[in-house]
């Protein structure tokens, strides 16, 4: 073999051993980042003590410490949080209410559970039955073994599917009828027209002052894997949700929904192999009428937006992929301020069980 050919061997070898190299470095840097082993404090390595002959170690006990809550927070104390109902109240508000005559009879619960109707939708609308307690006197919904004194069907005025329409208050109707009938009463129906055109003005206002808002949070330069993901929201508070790729930020108040949720694509969730799934984006939300105000959602969605940020090595951008700066944020916390005084003025604070039944 020629001296030629042989430098064009070791040429050829060269740029082949590049290639590779070059290719196996492309390809680690481009692979998303992985979860890392959360640090785990060094175990404790008790010192041998000798034992008495009256049992007892002959060390001095440990001091008792008690715990102290006084960690500092950037955020400001939450204030107090409404207590969720079980179930929420007809609410004249919000809702038509169609009053049932007993003419003074005594009715079971578990007759009125008996013939309640097998769906308790009215079109898009929630349909729901409310009974006075013979010994509380208050209005809830029926429960066996109790005796109620009064009784009101009602369906909501309006929702996130738009207003109550007449076909739907036909609807109502009929289905409150039948109820009234199968327990014995004689119901009362508020004018349709009135009811309907109190609908549209509720849908308007509502169509006016609903607020949903989304920071999304994308890669700077290399992908995320779901563990990656899952790890770093978890750092500030957030839990896997029901639905696979979101992790929600729960409610101070057990009962009543999540502060903020995170989203990404739920097929990186889903995968076969979710260590080699590249998500390029995640979504933080805050459903504003939702969310009471004293959980300071606002400020924990911008907090939680910044150190997702930093931690993942992302940048925060509006839904058109432009960065946001953070005085922008902060002029979107000041109008939503004023969302939160116009809602309180009409009855519908966020988080209240009206606010959250009309924008749902």
């Amino acid at each position: 073999m020629s001296s030629l050919q042989v430098g064009l061997a070791v040429a050829g070898g060269l740029i082949l051993g590049g290639v590779i190299a070059y290719n196996t470095w492309n390809a680690r840097r481009n692979e998303p980042r992985q979860a890392q082993p959360e640090s785990q404090p060094a175990p404790l390595v008790a010192e041998r003590v000798e034992p008495t002959i009256d049992g007892s170690s002959g060390a001095p006990a440990p001091e008792r410490v008690e715990p102290a809550f006084d960690t500092p927070s950037a955020l400001q104390p939450l204030g107090p949080l409404p207590v969720p109902d079980k179930r929420p109240r007809l609410d004249a508000l919000i809702d038509v209410i169609a009053p049932i005559a007993l003419d003074g009879r005594v009715v079971s619960g578990d007759a009125l559970l008996a013939a309640l109707p097998a769906t308790r939708r009215v079109g898009s609308k929630p349909f729901a039955v409310e009974a006075q307690n013979e010994d509380s006197g208050e209005w809830e919904h029926p429960v066996a073994g109790q005796r109620y004194t009064a009784l009101q069907a009602g369906v909501q005025l309006a929702n996130r599917t738009g207003a109550l329409n007449e076909i739907e208050y036909s609807e109502f109707v009929m289905k409150a009828q039948r109820y009234a009938d199968a327990v014995g009463g004689a119901p009362e129906f508020p004018d349709m027209l009135h009811e309907v055109a109190r609908a549209r003005e509720l849908d308007q206002f509502a169509g006016q002052h609903d607020a949903q808002l989304g920071f999304t949070l994308r890669a700077r330069g290399s992908a995320w894997s779901p563990g990656f993901v899952h790890q770093q929201a978890a750092r500030l508070g957030f839990v896997a949700g029901v639905i696979p790729g979101r992790m929600v930020l729960p409610s101070s108040e057990p009962g009543l929904p999540p502060v903020l949720d995170l989203s990404f694509d739920p097929q990186a969730a889903l995968s076969e192999d979710p260590a080699h799934s590249a998500i390029q984006e995640v979504t933080l939300n805050l459903d504003v009428p939702q969310v009471h105000r004293n959980e300071q959602p606002f400020a924990r969605l911008r907090d939680a937006a910044f150190a997702l940020a930093e931690g993942m090595g992302g940048v925060i951008t509006d839904d058109a992929g432009q960065p946001l700066r953070p005085e922008m944020i902060d002029t979107i916390g000041a109008d939503l301020e004023r969302l939160y005084d116009t809602l309180d003025e009409h009855d519908l604070a966020a988080g209240s069980a009206q606010a959250r039944r009309l924008f749902s």
